[in-house]
């Protein structure tokens, strides 16, 4: 009996030894290589698995790029700091890896007390359930419907909901994944890039009577908005005014020209240009590329920013050659480099 038992001891172990040893072997010999890269990348994703790229998780998205099938620069949530590093894990240029920082922002003001209800709901707490039955309980069909789906999917915190019934986005915190942008059922949550301070908040896109019948404080595309940008950056495009990021300049007219307020800005006042005397040579290139005729001085003088006409657009800044020019808000005390302007008063 002990040699029977013994006998089977030794038959299991030497058929366990021989079955390990070829799955070792096959391990070696049927195993797919990996790109170290692969596993460099991902260590330099966030790694928030978030899926904003449109990959599955931030391994997914490690792979693509590798494979050629997506950009150095596609993670929304690490922007340029990490798409440079991809950029040189991957052997090109960093310089082509930058990309700007985008941020959530709201376009819908229709809050409690200004959009106006057509019924009253009492179904389950969500914009997307709420927006199934008859298309929402306002008005107005463009309407945020306040439920707070956005702050839900939020990864980060940054979006809390107003007594008013409206989103608020944190953003020093929103990484702009776009996931409050996807979950919203009425679209007023866009990706916008961070130095765009102006904004349409309204996506209305009824006839003014209509506008004004459900909501306070709605484009009623008057056009006022197109006739005071001197860039041609904002148009009223199926009754709805619509900003061109691209020639936006953050001058603000468009905001204090709107009538019912629809247009707003992420400051209350806008830049305004300050010249350094010390650094200014007079070669009148600020002067003859101001819109507005804000600037003023002679040939190898100190030239002058009238603050009341400057519309803070920043042209005469970018064309100046001696970096004599700052863009500061009234009030501000620390600017960069300016060893002898002060702030506007």
């Amino acid at each position: 009996m002990a040699d029977i038992i013994i006998t089977s001891v030794i038959s299991m172990g030497g058929l366990g030894l021989l079955l390990g040893g070829g799955l070792a072997l096959a391990s070696k010999k049927l195993a797919v290589e990996t790109d170290p890269r692969v596993d460099a990348i991902i260590e330099a994703l966030p790694g928030a698995n978030c899926g904003a790229c449109g990959y599955p998780g931030c391994s997914g998205l490690a792979k693509a790029i590798v494979e050629g099938k997506a950009p150095v620069n596609t993670c929304p949530v690490g922007g340029a700091p990490v798409a440079e590093k991809i950029a040189k894990i991957m052997g090109m240029d960093e310089a082509i890896a930058s990309t700007e920082r985008k941020v959530a922002r709201v376009l819908c003001q229709g809050g409690k007390t200004e959009a106006k209800l057509k019924s009253e709901y009492h179904g389950i707490k969500t914009c997307k359930a709420a927006s199934m039955i008859n298309n929402g309980p306002k008005a107005c069909p463009f309407a945020c419907i306040g439920f707070g789906d956005c702050k839900k999917v939020c990864p980060v915190g940054a979006i809390t909901m107003s007594e008013n019934g409206l989103p608020n986005v944190n953003e020093q915190k929103c990484i702009g994944c776009s996931l409050c942008v996807q979950e919203c059922p009425k679209d007023v949550l866009a990706l916008i890039p961070e130095k765009n301070e102006v904004r349409v908040s309204c996506r209305a896109t009824m006839k003014a009577k209509d506008t004004r019948a459900v909501c306070s404080i709605g484009c009623i595309a008057c056009k006022q908005c197109e006739k005071v940008c001197p860039f041609d950056a904002i148009h009223v495009n199926n009754n709805v005014a619509a900003i061109d990021y691209e020639k936006c300049r953050n001058c603000m007219l468009c905001v204090e020209k709107c009538p019912t307020g629809t247009i707003t800005s992420i400051f209350a006042e806008r830049k305004k240009a300050v010249i350094i005397e010390e650094k200014c040579i007079g070669c009148t290139l600020c002067a003859k590329n101001c819109p507005v005729n804000a600037i003023s001085g002679e040939v190898k003088k100190v030239h002058k920013v009238d603050q009341d006409i400057c519309i803070g657009c920043g042209i005469c800044q970018e064309k100046c050659r001696k970096d004599a020019i700052k863009m500061v808000r009234n009030g501000q005390k620390d600017i960069s480099n300016c060893d002898t302007c002060t702030a506007v008063k």
